[in-house]
C-alpha cells in the first residue's frame, strides 16, 4: 500500500439484489470510480438512483457480487477497523441520558489512533454544548454530534449521506463550516446530498447519477458546460424563431411570451452571430446554474437496455461529459 493509492475505487463492482416482486435488480452495476485523497466529491442524484447502495459497498456494509471495492488500497472493512473512515448515515437516534461529550468519549475510545475529544468537539461546533445531554438537542446541534461521532476515530475519509436533510438555513451553514475546517486539513470527503446548491459550494468534483449510471464526473462548471453552459435571452420583438436553433453554439431553444432563452456551450459565438444584421433587445446572458444542468443531464435520451436477467433499465446518456465510467443500477 502505497500513498499513491486512492481514497476510494470502485473497480467494475457489481451489487444485485431479490426484489419485493421476486425479480432481481442490480443495484450496482459494473461501476469505476477513483477519489483521490484530499477531495471533496459530492454524489448527486434522484431517489432510486443507486447512492446509498454504494456508500454500503464502500463503507463495507455490503459485499460486491462482482468485481470490488478499495478504500486505501484495501478492502473497505479494514480502513473502517483501522479508523481511517467515518460515517454519518441517514439513519440515527439520539442517545437518551448520555453528554455530547461522553458519548463522543466513548465512540473514540473503540479505535487505535482516536482524535483527541476535544480536537473533535471543535471541529464539530460543538466545545459550548460539550455537557449538553444529545437528547436535549436541536436537530441542528444533533446533526453536529453526529459529525464528531463519525470524527473520533481520526479518519482519513469521511462518507456523509445527505448530511443537512431536515436541517434550516442556519444550521446548514454551520454544519459545512464544520466540514470544510476537516477537509483543510488534507482529509477526503464524499457527501451526497438533495440541496445542489451544496454540491455547486463544496465539491472539488461532482458525480451524477441517474436510472442507475453514472452520468457525469467533473467540476460544477465543467458539468454546466456540458449541459449547454450559459443561457442568453432577448426579447424577439418580431424576429423570426426559425433560425435560432441554427445559431453557433446553441444547444436548446425556449421562447416564453415575446422573449427567447437560448442555452449555449459557446455564448459568445452565440451572441455575435445574433447581433450580426439584428437589433438585439434587452440581451443578457447568465450562467446555468448547476440545478439547471443536472435536470438537463438526467433528461438525457433513453433507450432500454436488457439485463443480465432479461428485464430492461432506461440508459441515459450525456454527451460531452468530462469522465466517463461505468455505471450505478437504480437503488433497492
Amino acid at each position: 500500500m502505497t500513498t499513491n493509492e486512492p481514497a476510494v475505487a470502485f473497480e467494475a463492482a457489481t451489487r444485485t439484489y431479490r426484489s419485493a416482486q421476486g425479480g432481481e435488480v442490480r443495484a450496482v452495476d459494473g461501476v469505476d470510480l477513483r477519489i483521490a485523497r484530499g477531495e471533496t466529491v459530492a454524489l448527486l442524484g434522484r431517489n432510486g438512483a443507486g447512492k446509498s447502495t454504494a456508500i454500503n459497498l464502500l463503507l463495507g456494509l455490503d459485499e460486491p457480487d462482482g468485481g470490488r471495492v478499495r478504500l486505501f488500497g484495501g478492502p473497505p472493512a479494514r480502513a473502517v477497523e483501522a479508523g481511517r473512515v467515518g460515517a454519518m448515515l441517514q439513519d440515527a437516534r439520539p442517545v437518551p441520558r448520555v453528554t455530547v461529550r461522553e458519548l463522543v468519549e466513548f465512540v473514540a475510545r473503540t479505535y487505535p489512533a482516536p482524535l483527541p475529544v476535544a480536537e473533535a468537539l471543535r471541529l464539530a461546533g460543538l466545545t459550548e454544548l460539550a455537557d449538553r445531554r444529545v437528547d436535549r438537542l436541536s436537530g441542528g446541534q444533533a446533526q453536529r454530534v453526529r459529525f464528531a461521532v463519525a470524527l473520533a476515530g481520526n479518519p482519513e475519509l469521511i462518507v456523509l449521506d445527505e448530511p443537512t436533510a431536515a436541517l434550516d438555513v442556519e444550521a446548514r451553514e454551520a454544519f459545512w463550516d464544520a466540514m470544510r475546517g476537516y477537509a483543510r486539513r488534507g482529509n477526503t470527503v464524499l457527501f451526497s446530498t438533495h440541496y445542489l446548491e451544496e454540491a455547486d459550494a463544496h465539491a472539488d468534483r461532482i458525480v451524477v447519477v441517474d436510472s442507475g449510471r453514472v452520468l457525469a464526473d467533473g467540476t460544477s462548471e465543467e458539468l454546466k458546460r456540458a449541459a449547454g453552459g450559459n443561457l442568453v435571452s432577448f426579447d424577439l420583438a418580431g424576429m423570426p424563431t426559425e433560425g435560432l436553433t441554427g445559431l453557433p453554439g446553441v444547444t436548446s431553444v425556449e421562447v416564453r411570451g415575446d422573449r427567447a432563452h437560448l442555452r449555449s456551450d459557446d455564448s459568445d459565438a452565440t451572441v455575435l452571430a445574433l447581433a450580426a444584421g439584428n437589433a438585439v433587445r434587452r440581451l443578457e446572458v447568465s450562467p446555468l446554474s448547476l440545478n439547471d444542468a443536472f435536470l438537463t443531464l438526467t433528461r438525457g435520451t433513453t433507450a432500454a437496455r436488457p439485463t443480465a436477467h432479461g428485464t430492461t433499465a432506461a440508459r441515459t446518456t450525456a454527451p460531452g461529459t468530462s469522465r466517463a465510467h461505468k455505471n450505478l443500477e437504480p437503488n433497492r
